[in-house]
């Protein structure tokens, strides 16, 4: 039996989602997973799903998060200026993961795309293994086919994925399609984490959308579009806490604050699925056979890497607006791909035990910004940090 202390990026409902995935995997497994640490912006933001489903203590500390503008767009100079004035803040939380770390002693450190894990790795080189899991250290494949184009927003998600993969032991790749692996830059692709709540619900498709938006104010386009097709019945889930709980805005349009039960069971019934890309509403969507629209949310370049990503792997078509009226149009002609992926997914828990296992029984190589440049860079983070 091994003891795993779980890092979680906590923005969104992704990686939270991942961790849940895995604590269900390794648990069932014999394994103990003996703390969670989840970073966040706003430690009160910590969705109530994840403290239930996850039944052991769960502390927070403060960690980057994305900054989006009135225009609904993620400001990408601003979130990087603003998270630099935080360093002080960040490196405090680098200490912190370090005596969390020396608390509970675990066998592996299990880090969901945690800038804050990485750089504890980077900086105090635990003899530990340390494994990233993310769709994002796909991105970093030597044979993964990107968007050819946004050179530059393509590099900052990249050095962004690269930072919280600092030192890392191993990097498990989530895709919605099998891939080799990709020994030279230690990544072994896996199938998506899905929760067992998921797997088990029994699809039907009721004449109704279902939406889920990552920011709120992108409620605006599916509100603008309703009025002029109001016979079109929509739930769309949001986090806007000025709202109750369930708010029928008018006849056929419904907003629902997050929750995550209530979600899936809607999901279950949907006749379709629009939502911004995320990659874990995509996964659980496929798996259920729903068609899905997805919308990144503007100047979000990983969730436009999902869509085009997405759309390859045969889960839907993507727009850059809520076009419902095309995705209205798509739902007859959708091809159905659940089978292909529940066969994909239903290798995921040996494929991660076995990675488990290997990096616990043997040495691995690492990840480091050693060679060329990348000393550099590392000196400098030494320097800003302050280690």
């Amino acid at each position: 039996m091994s003891k795993f202390l779980f890092v979680v990026q906590g923005e969104g409902r992704g990686h939270l989602t991942q961790a849940i995935s895995l604590f269900e995997i390794l648990t069932a497994a014999g394994h103990q997973v003996g703390s969670v640490l989840v970073g966040m912006d706003n430690e009160h933001n910590l969705p109530a799903f994840f403290q239930e489903k996850i039944a052991i203590k769960i502390e927070t500390f403060p960690a980057p998060s994305l900054v989006y503008g009135q225009t609904k767009a993620v400001k990408v100079w601003d979130t990087i200026s603003t998270h630099m004035k935080k360093v002080p803040k960040y490196r405090k939380s680098v200490q912190f993961l370090a005596k969390k770390v020396e608390e509970y002693q675990p066998d592996v450190i299990v880090n969901f795309y945690d800038m804050i894990c990485g750089l504890y790795a980077q900086f105090y080189r635990p003899t530990i293994p340390v494994v990233c899991i993310g769709h994002q250290y796909l991105l970093l494949h030597q044979s993964f086919i990107s968007l050819p184009n946004k050179h530059i927003d393509r590099f900052l998600l990249n050095l962004n994925t690269r930072l919280t993969g600092l030192n890392a032991t191993r990097k498990l790749a989530l895709s919605f399609v099998q891939m080799p692996d990709d020994k030279a830059h230690s990544i072994a692709v896996t199938p998506p984490l899905i929760r067992d709540e998921v797997k088990k619900l029994m699809p039907t498709s009721k004449p109704f959308i279902l939406a889920y938006i990552t920011h709120h104010k992108l409620s605006e386009d599916i509100i603008n579009w309703h009025a002029n097709h109001r016979d079109v019945e929509i739930h769309c889930f949001w986090n806007n806490k000025e709202f109750i709980d369930e708010w029928q805005f008018r006849e056929n349009l419904t907003f629902h604050q997050v929750n995550s039960e209530k979600f899936l069971r809607m999901m279950e019934q949907c006749s379709g699925l629009i939502c911004t890309a995320g990659f874990e509403s995509v996964c659980e969507a496929m798996y259920l056979g729903k068609p899905i629209m997805m919308v990144p949310v503007p100047n979000h370049i990983e969730q436009e890497i999902n869509a085009w990503d997405g759309q390859r792997a045969g889960a839907g078509i993507s727009d850059t607006e809520f076009n419902l009226s095309r995705f209205i149009s798509y739902l007859p002609v959708h091809q159905n791909v659940s089978a292909n992926f529940k066969t994909w997914q239903g290798q995921t828990p040996q494929i991660f035990l076995k990675n488990f296992e290997e990096v616990t029984h043997k040495e691995a190589e690492i990840y480091t910004f050693k060679r060329g440049r990348g000393s550099l860079l590392s000196k400098s983070f030494r320097r800003a940090f302050g280690f």
